[in-house]
């Protein structure tokens, strides 16, 4: 079982889930040695490197795990998928933020993850658009950033999902002071940016 895990604050409740959820050694030895960005981790799926993770919604929608796939989903604002003022340019991290921006429209510079958020909590003057937010104006809709998708092991990530959307999991202070510390955030910056996203 090859879990590729993507190394954004957004996971850390499910970071928090899988280290006690039941599962074999070697899923959890590969989970902590697999940790990327989306699109590297997108390439890692399609070339089957890995044989599941949180995967973009551009894609990997046929490979989720329809009824029961979990979801990295923003309800309006999301805080860390930013368009800044500056030259065109896409996030090599990204491939849903910057199919976004274009079928938004934008103009700028796509920022996603912690240093998306890194950027929003510096800048008082908030001179950038936060996709999600924007996606919701003209929509009123949230948006799927990725899904939970997987080659085999079906059952096993079916129980999974299902165990994760039962339980409400607490992320420890040890995690959030880790956390912290990596980014430069400030832990109650880090929890009221959780509060923006949904995984379910």
């Amino acid at each position: 079982m090859r879990f590729g895990k993507i190394d954004y604050l957004n996971m850390l409740p499910f970071d928090a889930f899988i280290k006690s959820y039941p599962t074999p050694c070697h899923f959890k030895q590969f989970l902590r040695l697999k940790k990327t960005y989306p699109s590297k981790l997108n390439q890692s799926f399609l070339f089957r490197r890995i044989d599941a993770g949180f995967i973009s919604s551009i894609a990997g929608h046929q490979f989720a795990l329809y009824p029961y796939s979990l979801g990295i989903v923003a309800y309006k604002e999301v805080l860390s998928v930013l368009v800044v003022n500056q030259e065109n340019a896409f996030d090599k991290e990204s491939a849903s933020s910057n199919a976004l921006s274009q079928a938004l429209g934008l103009k700028g510079e796509v920022l996603i993850g912690n240093k998306a958020l890194q950027f929003y909590y510096s800048n008082p003057k908030k001179d950038f658009i936060d996709l999600a937010a924007l996606w919701y104006e003209k929509k009123r809709l949230p948006f799927v950033f990725g899904r939970l998708c997987y080659h085999q092991n079906k059952d096993f990530y079916k129980r999974l999902s299902l165990a994760f959307k039962h339980k409400k999991t607490k992320i420890p202070y040890y995690i959030l002071k880790e956390a912290s510390l990596k980014t430069n955030l400030k832990r109650q910056d880090i929890l009221n940016y959780l509060k923006k996203f949904i995984i379910l």
